[in-house]
C-alpha cells in the first residue's frame, strides 16, 4: 500500500487542530500529568448537541482522575464507503462538523478517514492520528532538547477511543470485529465510554472477555444531565417538516436548509446496501477471523 502523504498545507492544518494545543501545553503542563487527545469516529449525519457534548464530558472525567490532561479532540467522520442508509455526502459531514465546532477552542474536524477511497477500519484511523500526535511530540522533544526552548518534561501523548456506552454494542456483532483489531483498539489506545440511553457499559464489560482484560482501560462517564438526541431522530424530524431548533446548533440547520439535505429522497440513498465494514470482513481470509 502506498505510503499516504500530505501537503505542506495539509501538514500545517492538521498541526493547527489538537496538537497545535498539545505543543503548547507541554512546557505548562505537570509531570505526573499524561497528555490525552480524544478521537470520536462516526457518521455524524448531522453531528449534533449531543456529540459535542460527549467531549466536553469525557474531558472533564478524565482530568478529574488527576492522571490526564486533555489536550485535544478529534472528530472523524466516516467516508462515503462506510454505505449507511441515509448518510449524505462526506463534504456535507465535514463542513457542518466544522460549523458546529467553530466555538471549541480544542475540539477539531480532521478530513484524512472521509477522504479514504474506502470504509477505513477504526484501529486504522486510530493508528493514523496517534503516528501523527507521537510525531509531533517527537519533534517538540527534539526542538526542547537542542535548546530552542525549555526542556519538556511531559509523559508522551496518548490517545483514547471517544465513544457512547451503545458502542460497545457492536463488538458483539459477528463479523463486525477482528479480534485483533478490537485488541488494539481496547488494550493499546482505551475507551472513554460516556453512558448512553440504557444501555448498561458494565454489563457489557463483563459479558465481553476481551473488554473484562482491559477494563483498566476502559473509562466509563456518566452522564448525569441526559440528552438522547440521535442523528436518526433529527433526519427523522427533518423529513417530516418538524423543527429541530437547540437539537443541532443553528449554523448547521442553516447549512442543512441551503442545502436541501435529509430529505425522504436522501434517506433512500445506499437503500438495500450491506454495511462495508461487513462485506469487508467477510472477504478477509478465513483464518484471520479464526484467530
Amino acid at each position: 500500500m502506498r505510503p499516504y502523504t500530505k501537503t505542506v498545507r495539509e501538514r500545517k492544518n492538521y498541526i493547527q487542530g489538537p496538537f497545535a494545543i498539545l505543543r503548547r501545553s507541554l512546557t505548562k503542563m505537570p509531570i505526573q500529568h499524561v497528555p490525552l487527545v480524544l478521537l470520536a469516529c462516526g457518521s455524524f449525519n448531522p453531528i449534533t448537541n449531543q456529540h459535542m457534548r460527549l467531549f466536553e464530558l469525557a474531558r472533564d472525567h478524565m482530568q478529574s482522575t488527576g492522571q490526564y490532561q486533555v489536550v485535544g479532540g478529534i472528530v472523524s467522520p466516516v467516508s462515503d464507503s462506510y454505505g449507511k442508509q441515509g448518510l449524505v455526502l462526506a463534504k456535507h459531514r465535514i463542513a457542518m462538523a466544522k460549523l458546529a465546532l467553530q466555538s471549541s477552542n480544542w475540539v477539531k474536524v480532521d478530513e484524512w478517514e472521509s477522504q479514504q477511497p474506502d470504509w477505513t477500519e477504526t484501529v486504522v484511523t486510530m493508528r493514523y492520528h496517534y503516528g501523527r500526535i507521537l510525531k509531533e511530540y517527537e519533534q517538540r522533544t527534539n526542538e526542547d532538547s537542542s535548546g530552542k526552548s525549555s526542556p519538556c518534561q511531559s509523559s508522551p501523548p496518548q490517545l483514547k477511543l471517544l465513544c457512547g456506552a451503545d458502542f460497545l454494542h457492536t463488538f458483539k456483532i459477528p463479523g463486525l470485529w477482528q479480534d485483533d483489531h478490537m485488541e488494539e483498539v481496547v488494550g493499546r489506545f482505551g475507551l472513554v465510554c460516556v453512558s448512553r440511553g440504557g444501555h448498561q457499559p458494565e454489563q457489557m464489560v463483563h459479558e465481553s472477555d476481551t473488554l473484562w482484560r482491559h477494563r483498566q482501560n476502559i473509562f466509563q462517564v456518566k452522564e448525569w444531565v441526559r440528552n438522547e438526541t440521535s442523528a436518526t431522530e433529527v433526519r427523522r424530524a427533518l423529513r417530516r417538516g418538524m423543527s429541530i431548533k437547540y437539537l443541532i446548533p443553528d449554523s448547521v440547520i442553516e447549512y442543512i436548509e441551503q442545502h436541501n439535505l435529509y430529505t425522504e429522497d436522501s434517506e433512500r440513498r445506499n437503500e438495500g446496501t450491506a454495511l462495508r465494514p461487513l462485506t469487508k470482513q467477510a472477504q478477509q481470509p478465513l483464518e484471520s477471523l479464526d484467530d
